[in-house]
């Protein structure tokens, strides 16, 4: 199959998007200002991958000092169209192309929230194409002014492309990243659309727009809490409520899922897992505690 025009320029911006990303996150690993003593500075390491079925990627990782796990990953796949990815995504046709850039940080200091970012574009040999994408935020200490900060980002992001369109994508990520077995969320939200049609150029523009807002609207909340001192209880509720992260990508995330259908490298896409996780039988927080009251956020809240 071969790509359009459009596939191209989306592939390249996701690729100049990762080194950006990669860039601004190295040196918030490096900056003595941080409070950083460390003398080795972490950087990404580069896993470049081919796929048998065509395509392929570069997962960069990293182990650091702010971040205990983190990974900035693209990918450009082609390929046909198997039974077994049909079920994770919808398509019809043959043949796919897929691009998209996708970002998972697990700090080390629980006051700094684990986040998600992802944008991709699908196009099948029907002629059918579609832009998807979103970012989220996954706080373990109840901070309510970098969740207002955050969501006041993303709604600028959106509704400069697509007037009235944050509280549409935000209802939308609120529904998308709830644990259904447990009926709360996997964070607090951020944004979340999928199939957006790819022939309107808005789509194209959101997309990116939103893509481009993850480093505006995570790295001054990084940067706010990053000398904060924490406790073994903050990091044994972190610890908790990763585990609730896996229980939702493991069950319910369509990337996920797709990926492992694709037979794209499970390396790179179970990479967004936390490196350490608790599952204790009927958790509940300690009445009047902090993460009693983070857990209140974990359901859909008003931000802007």
């Amino acid at each position: 199959m071969r790509t359009s025009k459009q596939f191209k320029s989306f592939e390249a911006f996701v690729k100049n998007l990762q080194d950006k990303v990669c860039e601004q996150l190295e040196y918030l690993e490096s900056d003595p200002g941080h409070g950083i003593t460390e003398t080795i500075y972490p950087r990404f390491k580069e896993d470049r991958w081919l796929r048998p079925e065509g395509g392929g990627g570069r997962t960069r990782t990293i182990v650091g000092n702010v971040f205990e796990k983190g990974a900035v990953n693209v990918s450009s796949v082609i390929g046909p169209i198997t039974p077994g990815m049909t079920k994770a995504v919808e398509m019809k046709g043959k043949e796919f192309a897929a691009c998209g850039f996708s970002l998972i940080l697990h700090p080390n200091n629980p006051k700094i929230p684990t986040t998600h970012c992802n944008v991709r574009y699908f196009e099948l040999d029907t002629g059918a194409c579609w832009y998807g994408g979103g970012i989220d935020l996954t706080p373990f200490y109840p901070y309510p002014d970098d969740f207002i900060f955050f969501h006041k980002v993303l709604k600028k992001a959106c509704d400069s492309k697509i007037p009235y369109c944050y509280n549409v994508y935000k209802t939308w990520c609120d529904e998308y990243f709830t644990i259904q077995h447990r009926n709360e969320m996997r964070g607090i939200g951020g944004v979340f659309f999928d199939y957006l049609d790819g022939d309107d150029e808005r789509h194209n523009k959101l997309t990116r727009s939103v893509g481009k807002a993850f480093l505006k609207s995570y790295i001054p909340i990084v940067k706010r809490r990053i000398k904060e001192s924490y406790t073994d209880k903050d990091k044994k509720f972190q610890s908790i409520r990763r585990g609730r992260y896996i229980e939702f990508n493991l069950v319910y995330d369509r990337g996920t899922l797709f990926g492992l259908k694709s037979n794209a490298r499970a390396e790179s896409i179970l990479c967004s897992m936390p490196p350490n996780a608790e599952f204790i039988y009927n958790y509940s927080p300690p009445h009047d505690s902090p993460y009693a009251q983070m857990t209140k956020y974990y359901k859909p809240t008003k931000y802007c």
